[in-house]
Parts: structure tokens; C-alpha cells; sequence
């Protein structure tokens, strides 16, 4: 792949909130760590869209909300296996901010997921129905911008499910790997690897776009 961004590129920047960085309830290990490397990212890229978990109080995904253990229960919802969690990025709150160090004066875009009560959103392209849209699609395919970038958190759930909303809705995907951290929940990296993998979608490293 060449080492130079085109004008059609655009950098996705996924949920790099307080809640899933160190300190917060559903924190991802080493999440913080990748923050100066985005920003350094970010600096290169013309366009940059950021994308911001949203959620009601008693939320479909809250483990809370059923009852139940976070990270091991699930629910069977309407749209498939639903895995629970903490109660994270509610709605206003100061743990649903994006980390300061990451306010990009130059992002076009900030784009909220997850605010319907009874379906989670993991992509920021559609709901975890697969089918309900975020409108990122077209606002993407307004502005003529075809590869897309992506980094953040967490690498095996929202950034990999969002690379692969995008490929297969004919955006050209890459998953800038060392700029994204995983939950890591038993199977989950292999999982999005072999996603990735049949849908060809490049893992790169930021060192190939900073170069």
C-alpha cells in the first residue's frame, strides 16, 4: 500500500471515551497508551471522524439491566446473542467524554452510537441488527471519501466491527493495529483476525502512514 494519503481518505477515531480507558468501568487494558500515536495520526489525515458510545439508563447491554454478571452472561436479544456489560458511557455523562487529549480541533465529525434503549450499536455504520443505519455511509459517500482508517477501541468489537460494516458496504478497509487495544474476551482477537481476513481487510501499523 502506498505510504501516501489521498484526498478520498478519511481516519475513524472509535470511542476513545474515559469509560473504556483506564479508571473507567469497562476499561481496556493499555487503552490510554495509544492516545499520542492517534494524535499523531490524526495531524496526517485530512479528514477525521470520531465516533462516541451513547447510551440510555438501562440499557439493553448493561448487564445491570437484566440482573445479570457483566463480560460472562449474555442475553438473547431480538438481533442475536448479546454480550453484557458494565454500565459505561451513559448519556451526559463525564465518562462518555472523549479523552481531552483528544479533542482534534480539525474532526469534521462526531457520530453517536448506541442511543436506541433496545439494541446496542458495536459498528458505526449500522445497529447490531446489521440493518438499522447510522448515516455514516452516506455522509461518508456525500463527501467522496473512500479509504478508510481505522483505530481506537477496542480492536476485537467496535473498531473490527465497524472495518467490517465498512468493507461490506464497498468502503476500502484498513485496521491501523498497533493504534487500536482489544477486550480480549476468549476468542474475540481470532475472531475479528479472521474476519478481517475474509473480507480483506489490511491490519497495518501506524509507522507505514507517519513515515
Amino acid at each position: 500500500m502506498p505510504n501516501i494519503l489521498r484526498p478520498t481518505d478519511a481516519l475513524l477515531i472509535i470511542d476513545m471515551q474515559l469509560d473504556f480507558l483506564p479508571g473507567g468501568p469497562l476499561a481496556v487494558h493499555d487503552g490510554d497508551s495509544i492516545i499520542p500515536g492517534i494524535k499523531a495520526l490524526a495531524a496526517r489525515f485530512d479528514h477525521v471522524i470520531l465516533t462516541q458510545d451513547w447510551h440510555p439508563a438501562a440499557h439493553i447491554s448493561f448487564a445491570s439491566t437484566h440482573g445479570k454478571q457483566p463480560f460472562t452472561d449474555t442475553i438473547e436479544a431480538p438481533y442475536g446473542t448479546q454480550t453484557l456489560w458494565p454500565d459505561h458511557c451513559l448519556q451526559g455523562s463525564r465518562g462518555a467524554e472523549i479523552h481531552p487529549d483528544l479533542a482534534l480541533p480539525h474532526a469534521e465529525l462526531i457520530l453517536r452510537k448506541g442511543f436506541r434503549q433496545n439494541i446496542d450499536s458495536y459498528s458505526a455504520f449500522t445497529e447490531n441488527d446489521g440493518a438499522t443505519p447510522t448515516g455514516l455511509a452516506g455522509y461518508l459517500r456525500e463527501r467522496g471519501l473512500k479509504r478508510l482508517f481505522f483505530a481506537g477501541l477496542a480492536y476485537d468489537f467496535c473498531v473490527g466491527f465497524s472495518a467490517l460494516a465498512a468493507a461490506k458496504l464497498g468502503f476500502e478497509a484498513l485496521v491501523v493495529e498497533d493504534l487500536s487495544r482489544a477486550i480480549d474476551l476468549p476468542g474475540t482477537i481470532d475472531a475479528a483476525n479472521q474476519a478481517f481476513a475474509s473480507l480483506s481487510i489490511q491490519r497495518l501499523a501506524s509507522s507505514e502512514l507517519l513515515s
